[in-house]
């Protein structure tokens, strides 16, 4: 391996994912303001398109061993090491207490990715910064601890919900500081944090600088043509806390004089499952499912489409979204917005101004909203025109990522930088 010197490791689920496109934006523009980096993964890849974004990155990339008992002799030499490092006996205390409240596998993978992440780190490694509180937050602090170093972490929408409070609450305690990307999610993290002035709260936000033009205007189309029916569009994985089986049941219920097709874009373990949902409803002929798109498809989708909807709702374990960068984005292209009032949704779209807005898990509520926006191009332009000067005054991506950069690079005080 490469001993060349970086100031900051990254840690991540996965690089590069395409679902995660906010995460490589991030470190792409940390990268532009001069904050050297590398990226430790603990899963290679799995998806088959990259974004553009990801060919901007320059960062040198570490696979850590998925799984321990593929890579044992690798494992075994970093223990060797890690356990003459000053911290490793703090480590290992942590690690155990840990374990004896989660006494599982996924636990002991988090110690030993940690082991070589601690003894394979450059020495010029400054800080750890991890993505997500679970499991990279859990490897960056057994390392960091292993190493004697600073780390930080970044949360973002599951982490925050189905991590145990007391797994949350030590992190929170042991690390520099926090930021997390909705006021709902901020919220839940001070509420935890014995020092919840560390947690900060910064929008993800978009680089308008690396996106298509906007559309010029919304198109026309009423749902009253059988010829040229409107396009509804959605994008997402296909996992329980977006609700595209309310969603499939929200478009069943339209109004049978409304003529309109739906896309679909993104992967997920749900596939099957939902278009066997349309065959039941009646509604699969008029249902395309695209599957995991790169960028440019993703925008192609996007000018295609008259009305974009999202039908977020809480999961059954607790899981639920933050603020979908993809609502900002569709807003961003002039695309109206059909969404529902979960998680931090509301924090952007505001019923009736800039959007409309439904209960979770209420299809009906949903329909009728769809149906309105469908059959209503004035009220569509109104909405979006009104969505894309929000995005643009208060979701560019610049302000959060000038503050990363300062808490990270130390040349800036993060109390006096984040948004609160």
């Amino acid at each position: 391996m490469s001993s060349a010197a970086a100031r900051v490791a990254v840690v991540l689920k996965g690089w590069p994912r395409l679902s995660e496109t906010f995460i490589a934006q991030e470190i792409a523009g940390l990268e532009a303001r001069g904050i050297a980096l590398e990226i430790w993964s603990l899963r290679r890849p799995t998806d088959k398109h990259r974004h553009p974004v990801h060919d901007r990155v320059k960062a040198r990339v570490v696979y850590l061993p998925e799984y321990l008992e593929d890579d044992r002799a690798r494992v075994r030499q970093a223990w060797r090491i890690a356990r003459r490092l000053p911290g490793y006996a703090a480590a290992a205390a942590a690690f155990r207490a840990d374990f004896r409240r989660d006494p599982t596998a996924n636990r002991l993978r988090r110690f030993g990715q940690a082991l070589v992440l601690a003894a394979e780190l450059p020495a010029g490694v400054e800080r750890l910064y991890a993505h997500f509180l679970h499991t990279p937050c859990s490897v960056t602090r057994y390392a960091a601890t292993m190493r004697g170093l600073p780390w930080s972490v970044s949360a973002h929408a599951k982490d925050i919900w189905t991590s145990e409070p007391w797994d949350i609450a030590e992190k929170l305690a042991d690390c520099d500081w926090a930021v997390t990307c909705t006021a709902l999610g901020a919220a839940r993290l001070r509420e935890l944090s014995p020092r919840p002035d560390r947690v900060k709260l910064v929008y993800h936000g978009l680089d308008f600088a690396h996106l298509p033009a906007p559309q010029p205007a919304c198109s026309r189309r009423d749902g009253s043509d059988p010829a040229d029916p409107a396009v509804i569009l959605s994008i997402g994985r296909k996992v329980e806390k977006k609700g595209f089986d309310d969603l499939l049941d929200a478009l069943a219920r339209l109004p049978g004089t409304l003529h309109w097709r739906f896309e679909h874009v993104g992967g997920g373990e749900l596939g099957d499952a939902l278009k066997a949902r349309a065959e039941r409803l009646g509604i699969a002929d008029r249902c395309t499912w695209l599957g995991a798109q790169p960028q440019a498809e993703v925008f192609a989708a996007l000018r295609r489409a008259d009305v974009f909807v999202l039908a977020s709702k809480k999961a059954s374990d607790g899981d639920q979204d933050g603020l979908p960068n993809v609502l900002m984005e569709a807003a961003h292209q002039g695309v109206p917005l059909v969404a529902t009032t979960a998680a931090a949704i509301a924090e952007f779209v505001d019923d009736g101004d800039n959007g409309l807005l439904a209960p979770p898990g209420d299809p009906d509520a949903l329909a009728a909203a769809l149906a309105r926006m469908v059959a209503d191009p004035d009220l569509r332009l109104r909405l979006a025109v009104r969505a894309s000067e929000i995005v643009r005054a208060r979701f560019s991506y610049d302000t959060g990522v000038d503050w990363i950069a300062g808490a990270l690079g130390g040349s800036a005080r993060p109390e006096a930088r984040a948004a609160e």
